[in-house]
């Protein structure tokens, strides 16, 4: 599977992030964001490829074991979600704890837990901004995160009412990572592509969600 290919599967399986992926001018870059959502991707899916949860958990927990090597500069060898991954996580100084945290979710939610937004959707969202204009901007994006967690778990009267904080706090983040935050602007998961494609460039134009 080449670049071309985990494209290809980020727009199948997250058409939001993938359309938002496109604002990022730079091929390269926009690349190693995309290794980012495809890993994502990944553990998204595999409930639906298993049919008990006990099977599941052992394929969560093979991830979280690659996640090893992955952080030790040691990805592996022919997996090519893993492979794209590995620069990127050195690069943009990832932080595993992130990802450990993301898989731990991902466990909760076949245990039928209450979904973890901080792990589902704060931790990713900093590692996308990590990606695009490094670190130091953490805390900026923490309630746009959220917001779009609320919005895809249906709290979207929450996700409202935390907007207006969310984007005083995105005031400090610069251009070049709004990419990545842009997302929290949808505020209908089932909208049309073509209206989103226009608020994610009118987010990213504004600076807001």
């Amino acid at each position: 599977m080449n670049e071309i290919d985990l494209d290809g599967r980020v727009q199948k399986a997250d058409i939001d992030r993938w359309l938002a992926s496109r604002l990022v001018v730079d091929p390269e870059v926009r690349a190693q964001l995309i290794a980012l959502y495809a890993f994502e991707a990944e553990l998204s899916a595999i409930p639906t490829r298993v049919s008990q949860p006990l099977l599941a958990e052992m394929r969560f927990t093979w991830w979280r074991d690659q996640l090893v090597d992955l952080f030790a500069g040691r990805p592996r060898k022919g997996h090519p979600v893993l492979e794209a991954l590995g620069p990127v996580v050195a690069r943009a100084e990832l932080r595993k704890d992130a990802f450990d945290d993301l898989v731990e979710a991902h466990i909760g939610r076949v245990r039928r837990e209450p979904h973890d937004l901080d792990a589902l959707f704060v931790g990713p969202m900093q590692a996308a901004v990590r990606i695009l204009a490094g670190s130091g901007h953490d805390d900026a994006v923490v309630d746009a995160a959220r917001v779009r967690g609320l919005v895809l778990t249906g709290k979207r009267d929450e996700a409202t009412a935390l907007r207006p904080t969310a984007n005083r706090a995105l005031r400090t983040l610069p251009t070049a990572a709004f990419p990545a935050v842009a997302v929290a602007s949808l505020r209908d998961p089932d909208a049309p592509e073509a209206l989103k494609r226009l608020r994610l460039i009118a987010a990213s134009v504004r600076g807001r969600i």
